[in-house]
């Protein structure tokens, strides 16, 4: 497949993505989801967000900082995105680390369909059932396999399933695509993993007929300006702007030449 088709698709629709994420990362992912020619809406309060939903051609939650209310909030949202159609994509942050964030995860999977679920790799193995520990929000040890935890979690839940790390593997079941592209530098900057997440809630939102392949496209391409950012920018914070920037400026060039993509 060829990744820059689907950047295209965002910068000509310009999407609106509703987001109910992470207070800790929430402007980077704003910046991220404008930087790649989307709409970013950042709207929590339960008393707006079907409202907002409503309008949104993408719905994405992250568990980043969770309390009950914002809970309440994501389920109202999905409601009316799954009655509308729109993706759904989920954030499991920090799934192994408490209980609380178990019971949430499963409670938000047992009441609305998600479509897209996303996790690093000990968060992915707790939603599938595993006896994993999470360190905080940063992946724990799994001593299994990354690809069949993600197609057994894509069966289970009828959704498209995403495992973020050095390697990101996306599956629905049927097809499974790996995408090599990135960088170690990320590892050391907070809230990459977050911002990766409303890069597939900007990609599926404007290719919501193909979620797997728009999740991966989006993947894609956010390692590949990761990539060309770590060539300058060595240190963590000078490099997460340098990313920003290079999101805005992705060429069909650079893509095409760069992507490393597997099916």
């Amino acid at each position: 497949m060829k990744a820059y088709p689907f950047l295209d698709n965002v910068r000509k629709i310009n999407p609106l993505v509703h987001h109910i994420t992470n207070w800790v990362t929430i402007y980077d992912c704003a910046q991220v989801v404008k930087s790649l020619g989307a709409s970013p809406v950042m709207a929590h309060a339960a008393e707006e967000v079907e409202e907002m939903c409503g309008i949104a051609s993408a719905l994405v939650l992250n568990i980043g900082t969770l309390t009950a209310e914002i809970i309440k909030s994501m389920k109202l949202a999905a409601v009316v995105a799954n009655e509308r159609k729109i993706p759904v994509v989920l954030d499991v942050c920090g799934a192994g680390a408490t209980s609380f964030r178990d019971k949430m995860s499963f409670e938000l999977l047992d009441t609305v369909h998600i479509d897209i679920l996303k996790g690093n790799f000990s968060e992915m193995a707790r939603i599938a059932g595993r006896q994993v520990r999470t360190k905080g929000v940063d992946v724990g040890d799994v001593n299994e396999d990354l690809f069949d935890i993600a197609r057994e979690i894509s069966m289970q839940r009828d959704c498209t399933a995403v495992i973020t790390g050095k390697r990101d593997v996306i599956t629905n079941g049927e097809k499974c695509f790996i995408v090599d592209n990135g960088t170690e530098i990320m590892t050391r900057v907070v809230g990459t993993g977050c911002m990766a997440t409303s890069v597939i809630g900007t990609f599926v939102a404007a290719t919501p007929g193909d979620l797997a392949s728009a999740a991966t496209a989006g993947l894609c391409c956010y390692g590949v300006a990761a990539e060309i950012a770590a060539e300058s920018a060595k240190d963590p914070l000078k490099f997460k702007h340098t990313l920003i920037d290079n999101l805005h400026s992705l060429t069909e060039e650079q893509v095409t030449g760069m992507q490393k993509v597997r099916q």
